[in-house]
């Protein structure tokens, strides 16, 4: 299916994101524990997708998101969130997010927003 990349600071999140991709027959390119990592290894690996939290240390996911998009204005972009706060994701959206999943996560929302992000 698709190579996706999963950046988040949660050994936890991201072990239940690889299970969820497993399960719908994607492959990880790769995972970043922190927005510096993001950036570097979301050009390295150049991922069909990226599941981005918006909550990292050293460079937040909206920093993350604006240097991407700066670079790779065709980047796919989904953040991962446990806050639903509609400011901080409208903004991410007019940046060049293509969608969003909250946390905690249902399983089949997390493959529907891939398979609509893809």
């Amino acid at each position: 299916m698709a190579n996706i990349m999963i950046a988040d600071d949660s050994a936890a999140i991201r072990l239940v994101l690889k299970d969820i991709l497993s399960i719908g027959k994607h492959t990880i390119s790769a995972e970043a524990t922190n927005g510096e990592e993001a950036v570097d290894l979301f050009f390295q690996t150049n991922p069909d997708l990226l599941l981005l939290d918006l909550a990292m240390p050293k460079k937040d996911g909206l920093t993350v998101l604006k240097e991407i998009m700066e670079r790779n204005s065709q980047a796919k972009i989904v953040l991962i969130t446990a806050s639903d706060d509609q400011k901080i994701i409208n903004q991410c959206m007019e940046i060049g997010a293509i969608g969003y999943i909250s946390k905690p996560f249902d399983f089949n929302n997390v493959l529907n927003k891939i398979k609509d992000a893809l």
